[in-house]
């Protein structure tokens, strides 16, 4: 397979603009005291594509399983070390779901996204990262 190329250029020194392989630009931005945050760091970036990768699996899994997802969120809560480097350590999902009926197909897809599909967690896991979740279909 051929590498995938993706570019990372300053636009101040707060702010890093990377286009990724497809084309797709995200600002990354580390703001100055004073400044007006305009998109996430490298690291909220790497939280917020944890729960991305799991969202698109867990729902895709559910409509395959005909399981209607009315509405549907993530809350992630992420920890990182005190000291430098401060990577990120502990990683909490909580899926919030309305529309599925049956709570065991809910279960088996977050299963299944953690274990087989989402490749952001799975990376995360392998690096060291303590990954959980929990879920609940509201009414």
């Amino acid at each position: 397979m051929e590498p995938r190329k993706s570019v990372v250029e300053m636009v101040t020194p707060t702010k890093f603009l990377a286009t990724g392989y497809s084309g797709a630009k995200v600002l990354f931005h580390n703001p100055a005291e004073g400044e007006v945050r305009e998109g996430p760091s490298p690291f909220e970036a790497v939280v917020l594509a944890a729960g991305g990768c799991t969202a698109f699996d867990v729902v895709e899994i559910l409509r395959k399983k005909r399981e209607p997802v009315e509405s549907f969120r993530i809350e992630v809560e992420s920890e990182r070390a005190k000291d430098p480097p401060r990577v990120l350590e502990k990683l909490h999902l909580t899926y919030v779901l309305t529309g599925p009926k049956k709570e065991a197909n809910v279960a088996r897809a977050i299963e299944l996204s953690q274990e087989k599909y989402c490749s952001v967690n799975i990376m995360l896991k392998r690096a060291g990262v303590e990954v959980s979740t929990s879920f609940r279909v509201e009414s």
